[in-house]
């Protein structure tokens, strides 16, 4: 189909658009975005009048897609979920095209400054959030002070969503500067901050080549914290030392050496919260991990759950997906006390998505007590699609000469077909919560060799084709005590053909 989009023209196009029955359309546009052709281009601002969603991926951005989103966005009155994927989709634009050394285009410097502006100008918290999403998919070491600031200084939604932004840079840009920020947040030495504000500084400051006297205050710190935030913690700790290629393993080996630390008093927090990384597949060239982090209140109900799938590949590390479920404000209506100088949470439940390390616009289940008992009451139990679509992973061509003076033309391309979604079903009557993430993909790759001349004519063809889904579903009952959990991870049979 895509071989076909880029012959066509731009009227063709639009007309096979405007005729696609309703639930072909996304498919007709995600091609015609991989086909990267101006015929395949061209129609997409006549077609796209934004009124519904359009979902399409992208594997080579460009200057022309990216002027495509931003004169979609530039001062029309778009519905909120529109707005907030073009503003996402804005930043992980800019993103690809400076890694393309591409940060002096036009399209590019204007991206940049409709996030910041945007930025500067926002009023309402929700705005704030979603415009550091976008400079977490951008990805641009100026804007780390912008983000800084906002992690140090903003309300706790903002300031989680800020520190989510900074864990996107790569080691070389987490300077001194910011893993002060880090320890200054994790410690609370300035005021106060939420506790997966605090985990999540912790995060940074493991991940990106740790000081000794880090992990020991760390460790030491954990003392004093509540019994679930400590216990995830501790974990968390744990499992690097498990993980062969974490940065903090040879330091943290050589720190539990000391006995002083490595001992039972430390070790022994006896809360539900967890946390676990281990290999799905382990190959010569590849390896890849599936994680899971949750995060309970002191009275059983789930914070936070992150579940992670990712891929390493000579010294490369890849998010592929990784979905986040979160609910707040939970401890006033379970009737827990909040600590003594942290902010009671705003009552919310959410979903948020990584793919391909590109964050998804979050989706809010629901905001408010009010919201809460109107979805409750009329839920559908249908779950919530994060990401659906397809992807052109591959498209290389080229055209080999033979030492005998025939030419041989090779083709290669590979789909991925992707399905993440999330459902999360509270019960207040029976005191109960379940959710439920399903990612399901197909890989598809098409291989041909053609050696075309006078007196001969061969083609050698291969196609091979794969499917999995993993489904991972938790059941919490906290009507008695203990809390009574179940966790559940399926992954089906892979078919290859």
């Amino acid at each position: 189909f895509i071989q076909m989009l880029r012959r066509a023209k731009k009227s063709h196009v639009l007309q096979l658009l405007r005729k696609a029955p309703e639930e072909i359309i996304p498919f007709v546009v995600e091609a015609a975005v991989a086909a990267q052709s101006v015929g395949s281009l061209a129609p997409l601002p006549d077609f796209l009048d934004f009124s519904k969603e359009p979902t399409a991926f992208s594997p080579r951005p460009s200057g022309e897609l990216l002027r495509l989103v931003l004169d979609k966005l530039d001062g029309k009155q778009l519905a909120p979920e529109i707005w907030e994927t073009g503003i996402v989709a804005v930043g992980s634009l800019v993103g690809k095209l400076c890694q393309q050394k591409l940060c002096e285009l036009q399209e590019v410097v204007h991206g940049v400054e409709t996030i910041l502006g945007g930025l500067r100008s926002a009023k309402e918290e929700s705005e704030v959030v979603i415009y550091l999403l976008a400079l977490g998919n951008a990805v641009l070491p100026e804007t780390i002070p912008t983000l800084l600031d906002h992690a140090e200084e903003g309300p706790p939604t903002i300031a989680t969503a800020a520190i989510s932004a900074l864990k996107r840079f790569s080691t070389q840009h987490i300077s001194s500067k910011v893993k002060q920020a880090m320890r200054r947040i994790f410690h609370q030495n300035r005021k106060s901050y939420e506790k997966t504000c605090r985990l999540a500084a912790v995060e940074i400051l493991l991940d990106n080549d740790p000081l000794p006297m880090d992990i020991i205050n760390i460790l030491l710190a954990s003392n004093e914290l509540e019994m679930e935030m400590a216990t995830f913690l501790l974990l968390k700790i744990q499992t690097s030392l498990r993980v062969d290629h974490h940065p903090a393993r040879k330091i943290m080996k050589d720190i539990l050496r000391d006995p002083r630390i490595n001992n039972y008093n430390f070790f022994s927090k006896a809360g539900i919260s967890s946390s676990f990384s281990g290999p799905l597949t382990v190959t010569q060239d590849l390896t890849s991990t599936f994680g899971l982090d949750l995060l309970f209140l002191e009275g059983g109900f789930l914070r936070k759950s992150v579940s992670d799938f990712s891929l390493l590949s000579h010294g490369r590390w890849l998010h592929t997906a990784q979905v986040t479920l979160e609910a707040q404000g939970m401890e006033s209506m379970l009737g827990e006390n909040v600590l003594e100088g942290e902010e009671e949470p705003e009552l919310m439940a959410g979903m948020s998505a990584i793919f391909f390390d590109v964050q998804l616009r979050p989706i809010i289940f629901f905001q408010g007590y009010t919201d809460l008992m109107a979805k409750v009451l009329l839920s559908s139990g249908e779950p919530t699609s994060m990401v659906k679509g397809n992807l052109l992973l591959m498209d290389h061509h080229q055209v080999i000469p033979l030492q005998s003076g025939l030419q041989v033309v090779i083709k290669l391309q590979g789909g991925l077909g992707l399905d993440i979604s999330a459902n999360m079903d509270v019960n207040i009557w029976e005191q109960d919560l379940k959710t439920s993430i399903n990612a399901r993909g197909s890989l598809t790759i098409d291989f041909q060799a053609e050696l075309d001349a006078p007196f001969l004519q061969a083609t050698v063809r291969s196609q091979m084709e794969m499917e999995t889904s993993v489904h991972f579903d938790t059941m919490l009952r906290f009507s008695g005590s203990p809390v009574l959990m179940c966790l559940q991870l399926k992954e089906e049979q892979i078919p290859y053909r």
